[in-house]
């Protein structure tokens, strides 16, 4: 089984493209002609719409404000601390069950 190479495309054909769509170009006529899906089409249109000229910084990684980023961080922080508490409540009921197997006594 050989594995499919993923297609990149570059700012600029993706501006281009959204701006077919803007104007009043489907996406299935545009993805016909340029030999993209129809669903990257309306992606990067909404991408843009969201991000304006900011959109399509390569890589998959969005540009990010201070403030996205701070947001970003912290969310990472708080997911990483539930996990910790997640685990720490197990090990204390472990601990703590009415059988004394774990007491050490």
């Amino acid at each position: 089984m050989e594995k499919r190479k993923r297609k990149k495309f570059d700012k600029s054909f993706k501006m281009m493209v959204v701006e077919l769509y803007r104007s009043g170009k489907t996406s299935r006529e545009i993805s016909e002609e340029l030999g993209i899906g129809a669903d990257l089409v309306r992606r990067w249109s909404r991408e843009f719409s969201a991000s304006g000229e900011s959109s399509f910084s390569g890589n998959g990684n969005p540009v990010l404000t201070p403030e996205q980023r701070e947001i970003a961080e912290l969310k990472k922080a708080l997911r990483d601390a539930q996990i910790e508490r997640d685990i720490l409540k197990k090990a204390v009921s472990i601990f703590s069950r009415s059988d004394n197997k774990y007491s050490g006594s």
